[in-house]
C-alpha cells in the first residue's frame, strides 16, 4: 500500500516541480505529516526527489541555474521590473544591487543617484560604471563563477560596515511557508545581511520563481517592503503581502 502512495506522491511531486508541506498534506490527508516525511526520506534516497526546507522538489530543481542560462530567460519580464525598481531608486544615496540577471537588468538603467551603488556582482559593477551618477563600490568575497556572485565571510564583514538606503534582492524561489530562497548557503548569508542593513528592501520575483523552492531561506513577507514581479502573483500571496504592509509591484 505505501510502494502506491509514494508513487503516487512522486507523481504529485514531478508534475508540480515544488511542493510544501501543506500541499502534500491536502493531497494526501488520510496520512500523519510524520508518514509524509518518511516518504519523501524514502523517495529521496531512490533518487526521484529533493526534500528542501518546508517540502520537495523534483530533481530537475537541485539548483540554480547558471548566468548564461538565466540571461536568456524571461528578458521581457526582467525589463518591466527593472523599470519598476529604477522609479524606486530616485533620491537615494545608498542602493545595493544583488548579483543575478534581474539586478543586471536595473543596473543598466538605473538612474543617477547622488551617492554610491553598491554590488556583489562584477557584471552588474561594469554596468553601473558605464553610466553617469553614483560611486561603484564591489564587495570583497569569493566569486561564484557559475552564477558571478561574490560572498564568503569578507563579504559579511564588509557588508557590516555599510549603510543602505534601498537594497534590491534577487529571489531563486518562494514557498508559502519557507519564504524567498535561495540556493546557496553562502548567498543566503549575505542577502540576510544586506536586508538588515537596508532602510527599505525590494525582491525581484517572476512569476516561475513562485513555483520553485531551493534550500535556504533568507527572508520572509515581513523581512521586506516591495514585491517586484513581472505577473500579478495568486491572490493567496497579494492577501499576505497585504497583511505584511508589503506592496507589489
Amino acid at each position: 500500500m505505501y510502494e502506491i502512495r509514494q508513487e503516487q506522491m512522486n507523481l504529485f511531486i514531478q508534475e508540480n516541480e515544488v511542493v510544501t508541506m501543506k500541499e502534500l498534506q491536502s493531497r494526501f490527508p488520510e496520512i500523519s505529516l510524520m508518514t509524509i516525511h518518511r516518504d519523501l526520506d524514502a523517495l529521496a534516497a531512490a533518487g526521484l526527489i529533493t526534500k528542501v526546507r518546508g517540502g520537495a522538489r523534483n530533481i530537475r530543481h537541485q539548483r540554480d541555474l547558471t548566468f548564461e542560462v538565466r540571461a536568456g530567460e524571461n528578458q521581457t519580464g526582467k525589463a518591466q521590473m527593472a523599470k519598476k525598481a529604477a522609479a524606486l531608486v530616485g533620491g537615494q544615496t545608498s542602493v545595493f544591487l544583488d548579483s543575478g540577471t534581474s539586478c543586471l537588468a536595473l543596473a543598466r538603467i538605473l538612474p543617477p543617484t547622488p551617492g554610491m551603488a553598491i554590488t556583489t556582482g562584477p557584471n552588474i559593477a561594469v554596468a553601473l560604471a558605464s553610466i553617469q551618477g553614483p560611486a561603484v563600490t564591489i564587495c570583497p568575497g569569493t566569486l561564484n563563477k557559475e552564477n558571478l556572485a561574490i560572498s564568503g565571510h569578507s563579504t559579511l564583514q564588509f557588508l557590516e560596515t555599510i549603510n543602505i538606503d534601498f537594497a534590491f534582492i534577487g529571489v531563486s524561489g518562494y514557498g508559502k511557508t519557507a519564504g524567498f530562497t535561495c540556493g546557496k548557503e553562502s548567498e543566503m548569508m549575505v542577502k540576510h545581511q544586506v536586508i538588515s542593513r537596508a532602510r527599505k528592501t525590494a525582491v525581484f520575483c517572476d512569476a516561475v520563481k513562485f513555483h520553485r523552492l531551493m534550500p535556504f531561506t533568507f527572508a520572509t513577507l515581513e523581512d521586506i517592503d516591495y514585491v517586484i514581479t513581472d505577473k500579478r502573483p495568486a491572490d493567496e500571496f497579494v492577501e499576505a503581502a497585504e497583511s505584511a504592509g508589503v506592496t507589489i509591484l
